[in-house]
């Protein structure tokens, strides 16, 4: 292929694709630049394997670290486990992808992203999202394109396109908005708690500039003679699926109008119809029958009718009848139960939050800044994170037996919502030095357990004694569109997600928004829609908050007795290594006499941790005395600790001493240092010099009896 080099400007700034000049195997590749962040991205298809009846799409995001200068830590200096924000930006190039692709493409496709060159301004993953669009342009794939994702942020009153790593951080918005021809595809963002109407104008602001992106995908394809088709489907032969409409639209009509609110009642129905019904009756027929052949031929294709009977009949019951499968209106939500404190104070704050079927357990865990996540062998800036939440799915939860694995992609990307939706209420380091891990444990699925979690996890955090700026809810909003006629459903159930078109998770608090996440089963949505949908989930959310704030309506004053107590000091960066001592032997002598837990920072913040909160001071008060300044002159109330031929040593702050040489003990000649003093003596000092070795000369002589009262009284404070 020949060698494309094009720049596309927009709002500011510049894109850059270089097409033909890398990967010239792959089915198609595209390396897309800005500033000195650069991703290749590749996407190639293979003929599809017998038998598999669904699009297996392959999407891998890869970060190389010598992407950043710099080399992985580690036995093997190589990559390996891949961070939480690789899987993540895999997932959000995945998400505004699959929708595109024909409902009966069944062959191997693979995208993979890597981030070969990146700087500390331009984050490589909306990048990514674009060039994966590019890719499967130039890999002539079925593909409902082209798609472009882009970035808006809001720094003042000013939205901006693509913002750079310091203006996100800067601003109260990071949106990212991904558009195909169609509309707004995916949507995902952090706010701090921003208002309906601006969040639906940035969402405007950016799919304009992904229009500009889509248009600019059009003229390289035209340039390169590659023609935009999706082609035609396959033939099908509808013998089957006739059959088993006949057979069952009626039966599952009746299940679903009977509005059935326990799920597992509903599906134990739907199963019963599709065994004695359908599975039955083709098992009678001849076995040269062209049923019984299309159903033999593939082994899933009984099942996969049957649900596509049962969406189609979920969906004309919403559109006609306006009514749920559970009996609900469009824009009701389901009983909502609230408990917290539900596990022993072992565990520093619990929560189980309940809407219908769906039951999250949220445990807040208070930990010390030792305890924060080391983001330090990662290509993007951030280097460390105070706020963990983490989300686990297991199989009892839809009543399923499977093993239980690592976390996978959802799960990552649900516990990543989560966080996002909770982090701009958490106080300020300054005011709560707490590390905050949270884990939403999955209990019970049914729908929309992300927000479930947003939920429990507020309350978790409230039980804690977390002060939270304002409490947090989230509801998840589904859609039915056939046509025309557009059906927006409030916190939508299981069913309505799968056999739906949108699931758009919002969360916020009474004030506004914190985080967004939509994703598209079509091709794309215009705006009007979406703005119904953030509008509708307000009332919602405020509903689910009342719930939720009648059974805990602040943070604990007090918290669990079992969560560490901490007490901060500030001290000079340079008695750093003073407090620490050489190989650590200073810090592990205060942790043993103490008891506590110790954190330095490099900016000279001290953190000291322990349950026992008179131990806790004790170590306070040792570290501030091994770091203040000494001035000569200063009278302190010391303790005698040791006694030498030539003088005694006086502990006159907690770690801390001096030496009184002999002569130095009283007005006249001492004849020995035992005559005047004995270890465990209280002795009133006064600096008479440091030397050039930062060692303290303390005397007993010209102390003015006004700065003895004044050095008792300082002891007594």
């Amino acid at each position: 292929m020949v060698e494309i080099d094009k720049s596309i400007s927009f709002d500011g700034r510049d894109i850059r694709l270089k097409i033909g000049l890398l990967a010239p195997q792959a089915g198609g590749a595209v390396l897309i630049q800005s500033g000195d962040t650069a991703v290749l991205v590749t996407a190639t298809r293979s003929q599809g394997r017998e038998g598999i009846d669904f699009l297996p799409l392959l999407v891998d995001y890869e970060e190389r670290l010598y992407a950043g200068g710099k080399i992985p830590g580690g036995f093997l200096r190589r990559e390996g486990r891949p961070p939480e924000k690789v899987t993540l930006t895999g997932r959000l190039i995945d998400r505004p992808l699959r929708p595109l692709f024909p409902s009966w493409l069944r062959d191997d496709i693979q995208v993979v992203a890597t981030t070969l060159s990146m700087d500390e301004q331009v984050p490589p993953d909306v990048l990514a999202v674009t060039g994966a669009s590019v890719a499967i342009l130039l890999a002539k794939m079925p593909f409902y394109g082209p798609m472009a994702a882009v970035r808006v942020g809001l720094v003042g009153d000013d939205f901006i396109i693509n913002p750079t790593y310091s203006e996100i951080k800067e601003g109260e918005l990071d949106l990212v908005v991904a558009g195909s021809p169609d509309g707004v595809i995916m949507v995902e963002a952090s706010a701090n708690q921003l208002p309906e109407q601006d969040i639906i104008e940035a969402i405007d602001f950016g799919y304009e500039a992904a229009c500009d992106l889509i248009q600019a995908q059009r003229e390289i394809m035209a340039e390169l003679g590659i023609d935009l088709v999706v082609g035609e489907p396959p033939s099908l032969d509808l013998a089957l699926e006739n059959f088993i409409r006949d057979r069952a639209q009626e039966p599952i009509r009746i299940i679903l109008s009977r509005f059935e609110k326990d799920k597992t009642i509903r599906n134990a129905a739907l199963d019963e119809v599709k065994a004695n019904a359908v599975e039955s009756a083709i098992a009678e027929l001849a076995e040269d029958d062209p049923v019984k052949v299309a159903a033999t031929a593939n082994g899933k294709a009984i099942g996969n009718v049957f649900k596509d009977v049962t969406k189609q009949m979920m969906r004309k019951q919403i559109l006609e009848d306006g009514v749920r499968v559970d009996g609900r209106k469009l824009d009701e939500v389901r009983p909502v139960s609230c408990r917290v404190g539900v596990l022993p104070s072992r565990v520093h704050g619990t929560a189980l939050f309940n809407r219908g079927l769906t039951q999250v357990l949220s445990a807040a865990t208070l930990g010390t800044p030792g305890d924060a996540q080391d983001l330090g062998d990662d290509l993007h800036p951030q280097q460390d994170k105070r706020y963990l939440h983490h989300y686990n799915f297991p199989p009892f939860s839809v009543g399923e037996t499977k093993p239980m694995r690592s976390p996978g992609r959802r799960e990552i990307g649900h516990g990543a919502l989560a966080e996002r939706a909770l982090v701009p209420v958490l106080p300020s380091k300054e005011d709560f030095p707490y590390v905050i891990r949270v884990v939403s444990e999955i209990l019970s699925s049914d729908g929309s357990t992300s927000m479930g979690s947003v939920c429990a996890s507020t309350l978790a955090l409230m039980d804690a004694g977390v002060p939270l700026s304002q409490p947090v809810s989230g509801a998840a909003m589904g859609l039915i569109k056939e046509g025309d006629e557009v059906r927006i459903l409030t916190d939508i159930q299981a069913i309505e997600d799968f056999l739906g078109d949108m699931d758009f998770k919002v969360a916020g608090t009474d004030t506004g928004i914190t985080a967004l996440q939509m994703d598209m089963k079509i091709k794309g949505l215009p705006l009007d829609v979406i703005a119904n949908a953030i509008h509708q989930a307000k009332p919602a959310r405020r509903h689910i908050l009342e719930r939720m704030l009648s059974t805990i309506d602040t943070p604990r004053k007090e918290m669990s007795p079992f969560a560490p107590r901490l007490l901060t000091l500030k001290i000079d960066p340079e008695f750093i290594g003073l407090v620490i001592g050489p190989g650590g032997k200073t810090i592990k002598a205060i942790t043993e006499e103490t008891g506590v837990k110790i954190d330095i920072e490099d900016d000279g913040t001290v953190t000291i941790a322990g349950n026992d909160s008179e131990k806790a001071m004790r170590a306070h008060n040792i570290i501030q005395g091994m770091t203040r300044k000494l001035n000569a002159g200063d009278v302190y109330v010391g303790t005698v600790t040791r006694i030498i031929p030539i003088g005694a040593f006086v502990e006159i702050l907690p770690g801390k001493e001096g030496m009184i040489h002999i002569s130095q003990l009283a007005d006249y000649r001492v004849g020995k240092v035992e005559d005047e003093l004995a270890v465990g003596d209280e002795v009133i000092v006064k600096v008479r010099e440091i030397d050039n070795k930062g060692r303290i000369n303390l005397t007993r002589l010209n102390i003015h009896p006004d700065e003895a009262v004044a050095a008792r009284e300082a002891l007594n404070k």
